[in-house]
């Protein structure tokens, strides 16, 4: 969350934030009253406990003061017990304000209003009309949409043969370059996480709506492994020696995309269920900044060893994510669609998630506990990526080379056509 003195000492500027993000003021307006009811009515405790003391005599009281105080303190009773309350209500109200926008985010709507910083890589041209990539699966027999649908419904699909390699493949590869060369220590943890981890992330309480509840449990499936790997710091001071902390792992993610509105109704771009490499750093805020370009390099190195083409996105104000200061996203070339798709988003939360999930460190000079900074970037989504080599590489009998990077994990050059004749 942000930090509570900013809204309640100066709420212009966060007004002004929350207007350049278009996020409704009225969030606002609810964190400030309650926030001004509850500091009211501490101070009226504070004076009766004051009253108290005044009243309450060195030897024994007589009946006047007993009365008195016996009325001061269920007065003051009742009134901590409604100021419990009222504490409670500005923590939830302080929990639906979104991040401040970092000073350099372009300022904007939508993203229509997005800035393309630089673009990388060549984009393929193709004698023949390409293929869009759930159709090339189900010619080369690698995923299966149909057989999903029954298993379990629609935005689901089977990856079987080549496919199933091939996804297996890029999880693979993925992790290796980031824990052999981009120093991240791998994890592997559970995918399922409770409702204290998902609002020190951010996920909750805004976004439930987009969020898998297992019935009758305090239990939700991951919808990001940004979840898990910056709750191991949950309620946690490290040394400051420690800091940066690099994380990664592989793991499904589970969204109900319930904002899709029914875009991207087939293939693998809005799945239900989907595998991703996630990355994790946990830092000092003198080096926030540079530790953010850092990340953005790592998910880049991806790309380029895959030789995709793709472009460098900075996320405009009404587009940055709720708990993001700034995001830059990734987005890989589409041939069929003719357009850059979003593959990865890396972002820098700064203090927010941190102050949510009380993730600290300790000063080596002072001995003082601060908060860290928190970033995160998909590194990358598999499906996606999967999606784009075999658009990006197939030839024009329909069979798919293999990017040079993925061939010793393949073990082939070229995913070939069935031949049934």
């Amino acid at each position: 969350m942000i930090d509570p003195k900013l809204a309640r000492e100066t709420p212009t500027v966060v007004r002004d934030a929350l207007d350049a993000r278009r996020y409704p003021l009225h969030f606002l307006d609810s964190f400030i009253q309650a926030d001004s009811d509850w500091r009211s009515l501490l101070q009226e405790v504070d004076s009766l406990k004051q009253e108290r003391n005044t009243l309450t005599p060195k030897g024994k009281p007589d009946a006047d003061t007993l009365s008195k105080l016996k009325t001061l303190a269920d007065t003051i009773r009742l009134k901590q017990e409604r100021l419990q309350q009222l504490e409670f209500s500005v923590e939830q109200a302080a929990l639906l304000l979104p991040n401040i926008p970092a000073t350099d985010v372009p300022i904007g709507k939508s993203e229509d209003d997005n800035q393309v910083l630089r673009q990388e890589g060549t984009i393929p041209i193709f004698p023949f009309s390409p293929k869009t990539h759930d159709v090339l699966g189900i010619d080369l027999n690698l995923m299966d949409f149909e057989n999903a649908a029954k298993i379990t419904g629609s935005r689901f699909v089977v990856y079987k043969g080549a496919g199933a390699k091939l996804e297996r493949a890029l999880i693979h590869f993925m992790l290796d370059v980031h824990t052999s060369e981009n120093g991240y220590t791998e994890y592997a943890p559970p995918v399922i996480v409770n409702s204290r981890s998902l609002q020190s992330t951010g996920q909750l309480p805004k976004f439930e709506d987009d969020l898998f509840k297992l019935s009758d449990t305090d239990y939700f499936l991951s919808p990001t492994a940004e979840v898990q790997l910056t709750n191991l710091y949950r309620d946690s001071i490290v040394a400051e020696s420690q800091l940066p902390l690099c994380m990664t792992a592989y793991t499904p993610c589970f969204r109900r995309e319930a904002g899709s509105y029914g875009r991207d109704v087939s293939g693998l771009i809005r799945n239900h269920q989907f595998d991703k490499i996630e990355l994790v750093r946990i830092v000092h805020p003198d080096h926030s900044e540079a530790e953010h370009l850092k990340l953005l390099s790592h998910a880049e190195s991806i790309l380029k060893k895959l030789e995709l083409p793709y472009q460098v996105v900075s996320l405009c104000t009404g587009d940055i994510g709720f708990s993001s200061a700034k995001t830059i996203d990734l987005e890989v070339w589409f041939p069929s669609q003719n357009k850059y798709r979003e593959i990865s988003s890396v972002s820098n939360f700064v203090d927010f998630q941190a102050r949510r999930a009380m993730i600290r460190y300790r000063d080596t000079q002072t001995g003082k506990v601060h908060l860290a900074h928190t970033l995160n970037g998909s590194g990358l989504a598999v499906g996606r990526t999967l999606a784009s080599i075999l658009e990006n590489y197939q030839n024009e009998d329909g069979s798919i080379r293999i990017p040079t990077a993925l061939q010793p994990y393949m073990g082939c050059t070229t995913i070939q056509v069935i031949n049934h004749g």
